[in-house]
């Protein structure tokens, strides 16, 4: 009989420790988080933040998915398929200004623009005004092309004889690499693994970005809808400081993010990662975030990226962007 009271006893202790571990794991805020493309290392401080369990550390059971562009994502998180997203400042802006969509963006990622024109070493175009008369290769809606007369502008070349060239943006590079277009439009931080592609090939990328010629704007934030926002501001806090944290550690600690980045995203590869990522950090860990704060913003800086973008887009000159940001839980700097 005694030993039938010690069964039941410990039987009873595991039942409770099953259902207080039940209890802990349902008491987690569950979070779907939606990049702005596909899975490359420049999003390797999520994957492998999200391995490393920092958002769990929050109280937050997060699940990471590609994006479709940032005029995607800013849509999912309008409609409520995501909670959080990473999307282009410029694409929650026009979209802000022309039907005031219920989203804002609260964390600046990417305190400059990383866009730029991949060229061949051997055309022997070394600036942008080297470009007049060359074929570009372009997607449709594609922001290289929307922001490209303000960066003409800077550099002293004429945008009415650049030949745009609509392409798939899959077979991009390997057009540039086969010459069949001058230059072509990619984020800097994907240098790395389109050069591997084109010194297979006897040839070498240089990257023209739109910055050096003073085309200064921000770039990539992080997003929610206006209603998470206001029901669940906790969850927000909550959310920015794994987020800062995942950012932190993965710049400090870029081969184990990407080798934990490949673990839920098997088709990158190790080099390709460090690659990417080792270009991502410098527009997010720079002068600029050490003056303002990770994650915050500039207003001089946003006025000019707003500027631009209302000049490209045809919105109103005199709207206020910061009616779209909402960097008050931003951890503290």
């Amino acid at each position: 009989m005694k030993h039938l009271y010690l069964r039941l006893a410990a039987a009873i202790v595991v039942a409770a420790s099953v259902a207080l571990g039940a209890t802990s794991a349902s008491a987690l805020d569950k979070v779907h988080l939606q990049t702005d493309w596909i899975p490359s290392g420049e999003h390797a401080m999520y994957f492998g933040g999200w391995e490393k369990g920092f958002w769990k550390d929050e109280g937050i059971d997060i699940k990471v998915t590609r994006g479709y562009g940032s005029g995607d994502t800013v849509t999912k998180i309008a409609t409520g398929a995501a909670d959080f997203g990473v999307a282009d400042i410029g694409a929650l802006l026009t979209a802000k200004a022309r039907t005031n969509v219920p989203v804002k963006a609260i964390m600046q990622l990417y305190t400059h623009s990383p866009h730029s024109l991949f060229v061949l070493k051997s055309s022997g175009i070394t600036n942008f005004k080297g470009l007049e008369g060359k074929k570009i290769g372009i997607t449709p809606g594609n922001s290289h092309k929307i922001y490209f007369p303000s960066v003409a502008e800077k550099s002293g070349t004429d945008p009415s004889k650049i030949v745009w060239t609509n392409s798939d943006g899959a077979a991009m590079a390997a057009l540039l690499i086969a010459k069949r277009i001058d230059a072509a439009p990619f984020y800097s931080m994907h240098h790395y693994y389109q050069n591997k592609a084109a010194k297979k090939a006897g040839e070498e990328i240089v990257v023209l970005p739109f910055e050096k010629v003073g085309f200064t704007i921000y770039s990539a934030s992080m997003i929610t809808s206006e209603k998470m926002l206001n029901s669940k501001p906790d969850l927000v806090k909550r959310f920015l400081r794994a987020t800062q944290r995942a950012f932190k550690w993965a710049n400090e600690n870029q081969t184990e993010a990407c080798k934990l980045h490949i673990k839920k995203n098997p088709v990158v590869e190790q080099d390709d990662c460090e690659g990417s990522m080792r270009a991502t950090v410098k527009f997010v860990f720079n002068d600029h975030s050490k003056a303002t704060g990770l994650g915050k913003h500039d207003d001089k800086r946003l006025a000019f990226t707003y500027k631009h973008i209302a000049a490209a887009q045809k919105l109103d000159p005199n709207w206020d962007p910061r009616q779209a940001i909402d960097t008050t839980h931003v951890p503290p700097k």
